[in-house]
Formats: C-alpha cells, structure tokens, sequence
C-alpha cells in the first residue's frame, strides 16, 4: 500500500510503500520510520510520525497522508508527479537516541521539506 506524504500547500512531497522507507518522487530514499520515529540513513533522527502526520522535533506538523486526524487545517492535494524509478535503499547506520516527544502544537512547522530530510 503506497502512501503519500503532502506539505501543507497539498503538494506531494515523499511517499512509502513498505511501511518502512521513505522516497522522494525523484526515487531517492530520504528516510525511514521505526516505530512512531523518522530517521535519515545517518541514523539522525528527525521527527515522530503519528495519526498520519509527520512532526517535527518541536511538536509542529511538516506533512500530512490522506488519512491523517487532527491537527491543522489541511490544503487540497494535488495529484503530483509521476514517480521516477527508486534508489537503492542505504544501510543504516547506528541510530541517535530518541528525543522525548513533545506536545503537538496544531499548527505547521517553518521548516521546509528540504530542511527535513537532512
């Protein structure tokens, strides 16, 4: 089961189809999700992902799927680009301890996309 994550303006931003990997529609694997966190294959880790939405180390909300709940208000999404064939899935490295997961603050992070999925 594919699911795509959408920014705020609704645009597509990365999709999953393993529950686990995360690509961009480039094909580049950006991320993956253990447990309710998200790292980059560095092993750094960047957010918490619950009830469809992926948050930032702040409690902010960066993407949303199309089944996400609560949170705040959420665009239209556009149909997106076509995905480009996938990269090769990384070795992970060893992950950073997890940080305590804040309180949601149902509202969008500043942060862009491009900062995220570093």
């Amino acid at each position: 089961m594919s699911i795509t994550f959408y920014s705020k303006r609704g645009s597509p931003i990365a999709y999953m189809e393993d529950e686990c990997h995360i690509f961009l529609f480039t094909g580049k694997t950006v991320a993956y999700i253990d447990g309710d966190s998200i790292y980059n294959y560095n092993g750094r880790h960047l957010g918490f992902f619950e009830d469809g939405w992926i948050k930032d180390h702040d409690g902010f909300y960066l993407f949303f799927t199309k089944n996400a709940t609560g949170g705040p208000n959420r665009a239209m999404q556009d149909i997106g680009p076509v995905k480009s064939e996938k990269s090769e899935i990384p070795n992970k490295n060893e992950k950073d301890a997890k940080p305590p997961k804040p309180e949601n603050k149902e509202t969008w992070s500043e942060l862009k996309w491009q900062q995220f999925f570093v």
